[in-house]
């Protein structure tokens, strides 16, 4: 079986790009915390955009949707799933919960992960809900002439339940002792964990979940404010690039893990500076008009009123929807379409 020693990683030489991405993000953390003290009571508006965020687009990433009202319902209001769908992401909603408000109680070994798994799964039915997988599964594409190709088949259901203790062993080991970066262990985790695969269903899902828990255990909380999964969601094809780049050789131990850890750290590095972006929205006290003006004017062709509240959060939605209108009438915007797919663009 592949041996997980991150002790080969830690001796590795990391490229520039990597490091620079690295560099920033701790650059991009230190203001944060800045931003943090200065507007506590505004940026907390951003953690619900964030949490609905993360909720749609992580389950939407594996087919798993409903419509915007409901997942609004589902998260904020914590309304009473519907149907199999909705019982998903109400599970999901739970774990994102528990992880946000209680990751430094959370550590990271296997029964902790089987515990997670079965509260993303407590509003069905589903047998074996935080248990390792009893089946083989394997990571496949379906192409448009229908014919279906398995592009990586991860470790049998009998040598699951060893290797997820040791890749949290190991993390645990490394990350305790400060042997290696976390920016790096925290990637080089997440893609162990996709490679075991070690659910019937629900991997992708929890991989998510777990990048937040250990990303939030080592500092960097900008998932909190901005969604990691719905950036994953926007660049699917990046991800799914990335992370059958680093699995080639996965089970001989020869696989290169630079392309998924370049990936992610390019998702967070990315998550930190639309933070810093929202951050100078409310910065300073303007009127509604004027601060949906700014926003507009960080917008490249067409946005929609979501968007704009997303960048305003301190702002109610009567407060945006007449702005929007009042910078349409002084031919500030152009507005197109009707009810949901209405759209703006500046003139």
């Amino acid at each position: 079986m592949r041996n997980f020693n991150y002790s080969l990683i830690k001796d590795r030489k990391w490229d520039s790009e990597l490091l620079g991405y690295i560099a920033a993000i701790y650059k991009e953390a230190g203001k944060q915390e800045l931003y943090l003290k200065q507007r506590p009571e505004e940026l907390e508006k951003l953690v619900e955009i964030a949490k609905i965020q993360s909720t749609e687009a992580s389950n939407a990433i594996e087919g798993i949707v409903t419509t915007s009202t409901r997942i609004r319902q589902l998260v904020e209001e914590k309304t009473t799933p519907r149907n199999r769908n909705e019982q998903e992401i109400a599970g999901y909603r739970d774990v994102l919960g528990i992880i946000h408000e209680s990751f430094d109680a959370i550590p990271i070994t296997q029964n902790y992960i089987l515990q997670l798994h079965k509260i993303l799964y407590s509003h069905m039915n589903n047998p074996i809900a935080g248990r390792t997988k009893n089946v083989q599964n394997y990571i496949s594409a379906t192409y448009p002439d229908g014919h279906t190709e398995t592009l990586f088949t991860p470790l049998s259901p009998f040598e699951t339940p060893d290797a997820l203790d040791r890749i949290c062993r190991e993390y645990n080991r490394v990350i305790g002792n400060m042997e290696l970066e976390p920016l790096i262990a925290i990637p080089v985790f997440v893609h162990d964990f996709l490679c075991i695969h070690p659910f019937n269903d629900g991997n992708g899902r929890m991989s998510r979940l777990l990048t937040m828990l250990l990303l939030y255990r080592s500092g960097f909380y900008v998932g909190k404010y901005i969604s990691l999964e719905a950036k994953t969601a926007q660049h699917k094809d990046l991800y799914y690039d990335a992370l059958a780049a680093s699995q080639i050789g996965w089970h001989e131990g020869t696989d290169d893990p630079v392309p998924f850890i370049k990936y992610l750290l390019s998702t967070i590095l990315a998550a930190y500076r639309d933070f810093e972006d929202r951050f100078a929205l409310v910065e300073t006290k303007r009127s509604a008009l004027e601060t949906v003006r700014l926003a507009a004017q960080n917008k490249i062709g067409r946005f929609t009123k979501q968007d704009i509240r997303e960048l305003c959060p301190s702002l109610s939605l009567s407060s945006v929807e007449g702005s929007l209108r009042k910078l349409v009438e002084d031919r500030e915007l152009k507005r197109e379409g009707k009810g949901k797919n209405t759209f703006y663009f500046r003139i």
